[in-house]
């Protein structure tokens, strides 16, 4: 399969809630729109560090991340960005990677957003269509 992409706007989550509260104009909120790449394999979202400044988002742990083919880089972890895909959102922490180039869209807020990657058409889909598709299950007795 090769390499799939999607347009997804990050915004700092933390700039939304006050802007909602009326103490931001919604034109302060820090947002950025990216031509990510869907990466299954990647666990969570992957952004360099030009996208976390962009956005303002605070590396809140550093960790030394586990990459293809071996070996580690350090990174950091950040607090929560919301990610918006068409008429879908979700919130997630960031991975940060000094030297990347590309944001990575992970399966976690795939996950969120109920997409996947249609591999005939080598883009992303909802999961369940057009509508987000929630399962709650039932726990004990």
């Amino acid at each position: 399969m090769g390499e799939v992409r999607a347009e997804v706007t990050l915004v700092n989550i933390e700039d939304q809630g006050v802007a909602n509260r009326g103490y931001m104009p919604q034109e302060q909120v820090r947002r950025v729109t990216v031509n990510a790449v869907v990466d299954t394999g990647a666990w969570t979202l992957v952004i360099n560090e030009k996208t976390r400044e962009k956005l303002g988002l605070r590396v809140k742990e550093t960790a030394e991340t586990g990459v293809a083919g071996g070996g580690t880089v350090p990174g950091g972890i950040t607090e929560y960005v919301e990610v918006r895909w068409k008429d879908r959102n979700t919130a997630c922490e960031a991975l940060v990677l000094p030297g990347e180039e590309d944001v990575l869209l992970g399966a976690y807020p795939l996950e969120g957003m109920d997409l996947m990657v249609h591999p005939k058409k080598q883009e992303v889909i909802g999961a369940h269509g057009d509508k987000v598709r929630y399962v709650v299950k039932k726990c004990g007795s």
